[in-house]
């Protein structure tokens, strides 16, 4: 059964065009990654759960903000190595300079028995 994730595009029209909202991941692994390193604010969610629950709970998760907007859904989209991404459009302004993503552990440096946190969404931005 392929991986699946959920997440929500934020959109919104300043100065008459249209803008979407994409989060950069944090870590160390992304530090110095720019170019296709950005993305929705999505995450995997377990079987039975609902994909437009998971990804309202991911989007708080990785920001700090909860979705006001009416959803709207996306077309899903396969990725090349087969996990499924369910999308919805969400009208919505914020302040990208304000989020807070939760964290997470990991070892680094590699091989070096000290674990460290990292901020799982280091920033956000509008395109």
């Amino acid at each position: 059964m392929p991986r699946k994730s959920a997440g929500l595009l934020l959109f919104r029209e300043k100065t008459g065009e249209l803008q979407v909202l994409l989060v950069h991941p944090g870590g160390p692994l992304w530090a110095k990654k720019d170019e296709g390193a950005w993305s929705i604010p999505k995450g995997e969610f377990e079987e039975g759960e609902d994909p437009l629950d998971a990804a309202r709970r991911e989007f708080e998760e990785e920001t700090g903000f909860r979705a006001e907007g009416e959803p709207i859904p996306l077309e899903p989209l396969r990725q090349p190595g087969g996990k499924i991404i369910h999308a919805w459009a969400v009208r919505q302004d914020l302040d990208p300079s304000r989020i807070r993503s939760n964290t997470f552990r990991m070892e680094w440096p590699p091989k070096s028995g000290r674990q460290q946190e990292f901020p799982e969404v280091n920033r956000a931005a509008w395109f």
